[in-house]
């Protein structure tokens, strides 16, 4: 953006610093209403004609833009998929141990690439890898759904599931499980504490006290203690 001396045109179309149009006026009038209201004289759009100016505290503009691409780029979050192996005669506790990283994938809010591995004779039943990858994708339903149907890539058959929820969403749902789960812990750790002093306390007051010493009859008096 030009700014103030460095607008060179004979007129401009000037914008008041509430948004409110003042019309059509020389560059001098212009830069001259800006140093009377200790503002700057910007050009917001410089392809019009007239050009577009506006009078506003330029220092402050840059700065609030700065924070807001901050802001955008905090906010963002790159798309990862995962990527999860099965092949077609896999055992149940395999299938589960699978789906709990596809479940877990998923909660995250990345994206699962599901591959079905065929070896030898496999190859001529992909029916029994697509069956697999269907019944993969029902039982995780409520965390993603289908975004790329199975398809046959060579040996191998995929699938793509997406998340429900942004990842951003996502994060923030763990982020703040773990705060519970973290808050939960440190409550029955001060509460397990809390009942091993009263239970030192109770056992030190019902204690049967120690009876004192008493001097042997056996030593002689004039020993000295």
């Amino acid at each position: 953006m030009r700014v103030n001396d460095r607008i060179r045109v004979p007129e401009v179309r000037l914008v008041g610093p509430g948004g409110e149009q003042v019309g059509i006026v020389r560059i001098e009038d212009a830069l001259r209403l800006a140093a009377e209201a200790d503002l700057d004289l910007v050009e917001v759009a410089p392809t019009a004609r007239p050009p577009v100016c506006r009078l506003m505290d330029y220092g402050k503009f840059k700065y609030e833009n700065a924070q807001k691409a901050r802001e955008s780029r905090r906010n963002q979050t790159n798309t990862v998929i995962k990527e999860m192996k099965l092949r077609p005669k896999i055992d149940q506790h395999d299938y589960d141990t699978k789906k709990g990283h596809v479940v877990r994938f998923l909660k995250g809010g990345d994206k699962v690439k599901i591959t079905i591995m065929f070896r030898g004779r496999e190859q001529h039943r992909p029916e029994l890898g697509y069956r697999l990858l269907q019944r993969l994708a029902a039982d995780v339903e409520d965390l993603g759904f289908i975004e790329s149907n199975a398809r046959q890539d060579g040996r191998n058959m995929t699938l793509v599931l997406g998340p429900h929820k942004k990842k951003s969403e996502a994060q923030a749902e763990v982020k703040a499980e773990k705060a519970i789960t973290t808050a939960e812990r440190a409550a029955e750790k001060e509460a397990d504490e809390a009942a091993d002093k009263a239970h030192r306390e109770a056992h030190h007051e019902t204690a049967t006290p120690k009876k004192p010493r008493r001097r042997s009859e056996n030593l002689d008096p004039d020993m000295e203690a």
